[in-house]
Formats: structure tokens, sequence, C-alpha cells
């Protein structure tokens, strides 16, 4: 059964892999209407490189934060409604700061489950505040780290959230101002170029799997022997990396010496005397929550 293609599609597919309308309605028409196989499709024919994290926002709203003072714990979370006339008005605000205060107070309970419930704390909280404006609204998503290591944050905008964990941070390491630059410079970056993993390890298997088997597509017809193709294959893998994994990428506020952010976070360690490193980070951008 032939799928229909929007016009909506073919562009949203051209936005996130660059390729031609024409190539990406094929594509699309060839995969029957999943995006994300017909990314692998233009990919495979050298047409699109890996797709990019969505980075256009949906819809407008903030994202709203709490950082204990010792850092030990930190909330995101990102509510969105209709228009940004409303999302800068004080009605908004506050209940975006009453949403962080009831997550906050629920602590290890405050779960996706939780957050969804209809009758629970928060969605009571945003349909009271959908019945004085008039205007819909939804929290799409939180994180919450308590607990594991030294949380650090930075808001752009109110519209962009990273909350960070170092691991390996002593209380004398913390009042370093060298540790204090560390942790603002890692989370710009990750507001910046939105890596999806702090390792190499934490990339699934499966994700680098797809990748080999989209590397290999590409040399079809090369007529090459198989352990070129293999150092092909394993460097096409390490762009891969520079792209998605936190400490591959290039430091944004060093791109002219092109130092890594695991170079960048080596030299603060020399300096302070001490092993920190990035266990988990996540990014909240005001759209990316879905509808």
């Amino acid at each position: 059964m032939s799928v229909t293609i929007t016009a909506d599609q073919v562009k949203k597919l051209r936005d996130q892999t660059g390729a031609g309308m024409m190539e990406c309605k094929a594509a699309l028409v060839e995969a029957n209407g999943d995006f994300e196989e017909a990314t692998t499709v233009l990919r495979k024919r050298g047409l699109a490189s890996a797709a990019k994290k969505a980075g256009r926002a949906t819809h407008q709203g903030l994202v709203g934060q709490w950082l204990a003072d010792d850092h030990s714990a930190g909330v995101l979370v990102e509510v969105t409604c209709e228009t940004d006339f409303v999302a800068r008005t004080p009605d908004f605000q506050q209940l975006v700061t009453d949403v962080v205060a009831l997550i906050t107070a629920a602590g290890d309970a405050a779960t996706d489950e939780w957050l969804k419930n209809a009758g629970g704390p928060v969605q009571q909280r945003v349909a009271a505040a959908i019945g004085k404006t008039g205007e819909n609204m939804s929290v799409q998503r939180f994180v919450r780290y308590a607990g594991s290591g030294f949380v650090g944050q930075y808001i752009h905008m109110g519209k962009i959230g990273v909350q960070v964990e170092f691991a390996g941070v002593t209380p004398q390491v913390a009042a370093r101002d060298e540790f204090g630059t560390l942790v603002k410079e890692v989370a710009m970056q990750v507001a910046a170029a939105s890596p999806q993993y702090a390792t190499r390890s934490a990339v699934p298997a499966d994700v680098l799997e797809k990748e080999r088997a989209i590397y290999r597509a590409q040399t079809e017809g090369q007529n090459k022997p198989a352990n070129v193709i293999d150092k092909i294959v394993e460097g096409k893998l390490g762009s891969f990396y520079t792209q998605f994994v936190l400490p591959d990428q290039i430091w944004v506020r060093d791109e002219k010496r092109k130092m890594t952010v695991l170079e960048m976070l080596n030299a603060t360690n020399k300096a302070l005397g001490a092993k920190v490193e990035v266990s988990r980070f996540a990014r909240l951008q005001v759209g990316e929550g879905g509808n």
C-alpha cells in the first residue's frame, strides 16, 4: 500500500539532513514514510551526514531549574505553552517555579508516571494555569540528579537548560576557581554542541553497528580490499564520535586550535591535581520534548 508523503515531511527531512527535496521525497517513499529509515537511506547513498539533533522549537515556553546550595542535586524541567507572549507573563513563570518546587519536594518519587498522572500535583497545577490563561500548557519532561556527584547547570535565555554531573570532586576541588570554570565550560559545550553521550562506551552497540553498516554501504562499488574498507569504516566512526560523544567533540571555545573537550578536561585536571570526570549530562531545549 502506497503512503502519502506530505510537503511538511519532506521539508523536515531536508532540514535534518541537508539533502535535496527530490532525494528526500524519494527516500521517504522508499521508507514508507518512516523518518528514521528515510534518513538511513539518504546516508547510505552519501546524501546526508548523521542526523542532527532537532533544534527547531515547535512550542514556546521555558526551562525551569533548581540547584542545591552544595551542588549535590539539581532539577531541570521543560514547561511549554502556545505563545511566547504567555511564556513571558508572571503567571506562566510562576507555574514553572511551582512545578520545579513540586519535583524537588517529591524527590525520588518524581518519575515520568508521577509527572503525567492526571490527578497528581503537577497536572493539577498545570490545569489551574490553563484555566486562568485560556492557553494550552504542558510539562514535557524533567531531569533530576541527586546524591551521585557534583551537579552544575547552565541556562541559556530560559530556552535551553543543561545539567552536568561530575565525579571525583572533593570539597577542596569544588572550591577552586579552575573547577568553577570547568563546570561552566562543559555545560556551555553541551548547550552549544548537543552531544548525546558522555563517553564512547556509553554509545549503544546497536547504534555503532548501524553506523558501521551505513559506512560500508557508502563504499559499495569502490572495489576496495576488505582491510581498506574496514579502515575507512573505523575512520568514519571517529567522525561520529566527534559529533556525538562529549569528550571527543571540538571544544567550542577553542575551535582554532582544535582542542577537544577531553584535552580541555585533562588540562584542568592537571592544574587541579585531580581526576574529575563527566559522569552524565542532560540538555533540555524548549520545543524538543514533543507535543
